[in-house]
């Protein structure tokens, strides 16, 4: 069992940074791919980045490819999502999760976090 905390999340200008983190509980986390997703108002839930369970893997969704950058920390339990160039359409409710391999597709996804949410200004 995994369980995903997300937090980071907050209000931020056009052009702004924020980095995310989940925080993950469980000792087999280490084995698990990690994910997030985003969901926006009015629109289905998308994928936003992945990374191996190595960390040496890692692959973006067109969308954010050279301004979002996914991480982790092991020895921290932890991953993270660092968002520069942050734009108005970046604005959803941002979702950490655990899979066996990595994936950009959510049924692939065992483990999900609540959520955090993150509001670009214009």
């Amino acid at each position: 069992q995994v369980q995903l905390v997300e937090s980071g999340g907050g209000l931020v200008q056009a052009e702004g940074s924020l980095r995310l983190s989940c925080a993950a509980s469980g000792r087999t986390f280490s084995m698990y791919a990690m994910g997030w997703f985003r969901q926006a108002p009015g629109k289905e839930r998308e994928f936003v980045a992945t990374i191996s369970w190595s960390g040496g893997r890692t692959y973006y969704a067109d969308s954010v490819k050279g301004r979002f950058t996914i991480s982790r920390d092991k020895a921290k339990n932890t991953v993270y999502l660092q968002m520069n160039s942050l734009k108005p359409e970046d604005t959803a409710v941002y979702y950490c999760a655990a899979s066996r391999s990595r994936s950009p597709q959510q049924d692939d996804y065992a483990y999900w976090g609540q959520g955090t949410q993150v509001t670009v200004s214009s």
